[in-house]
């Protein structure tokens, strides 16, 4: 018993260690861009030795591979939370749009890392975000699949009309990141977007999908 508790604690230490390089990396981005930070710089923040990174990234390029998974685990979690409430377009884009607010006030690191490090300096960085987004709007546009006049829609179309709310999902999240966080600021961000959104659903109903609509 006594040697599985100190395996547990070793476990957890580890886990504290890695979770600590992870929030320094990521308030050294906000402060300099991810290809801007070293190694020393974040076991420094850490409170670690240089030598203690190599136990859990092979490289700072893994670590911000990490951070963009861990970043996007936030982002799902956003897409969780908006599948839980509407049912309808009206609740779905008023639901929406308070929970794109809410959750950035609540991660603002984990979005402004995503929002800067999509046309940031590290390739690979770069890439995994961009491969996510895609995944992102793939996951969305399953849920879209339910909605009126949807089900009939070509896969391609779905998709399009997913992305477009990826990306206001996105512009959305940039804008309360670069705004004053104040009560009349947020509620002006708020309102845009859902009046993007129902500009969108406004046209569904219209779309034909067929063939010809290329």
């Amino acid at each position: 018993m006594h040697e599985t508790d100190d395996a547990l604690t070793r476990h957890e230490q580890k886990e504290r260690t890695r979770q600590a390089l992870l929030d320094a990396a990521l308030e050294l981005t906000d402060e300099h861009g991810f290809a801007g930070v070293s190694l020393r710089q974040v076991t420094r923040r850490a409170g670690v030795v240089p030598t203690a990174f190599y136990r859990h990234f092979a490289s700072m390029e893994e670590l911000g591979l990490a951070l963009v998974d861990q970043s996007f685990d936030t982002l799902r979690g956003m897409l969780r939370e908006a599948r839980q409430d509407p049912r309808t377009y009206k609740d779905v884009i008023a639901a929406s749009a308070a929970i794109i607010a809410i959750q950035v006030r609540s991660h603002r690191s984990h979005f402004a890392f995503v929002a800067r490090e999509r046309f940031g300096g590290v390739p690979a960085v770069r890439h995994r975000i961009r491969d996510e987004l895609r995944l992102y709007v793939s996951e969305l546009a399953v849920d879209l699949r339910t909605f009126p006049h949807l089900e009939t829609w070509r896969s391609e179309d779905v998709l399009t009309a997913s992305r477009l709310f990826v990306n206001i999902m996105v512009s959305t999240a940039e804008q309360i990141i670069e705004s004053p966080d104040r009560p009349e600021v947020l509620e002006e961000i708020e309102t845009e977007a859902r009046r993007q959104m129902r500009l969108i659903v406004l046209g569904y109903a219209g779309w034909r999908s067929d063939e010809t609509a290329r």
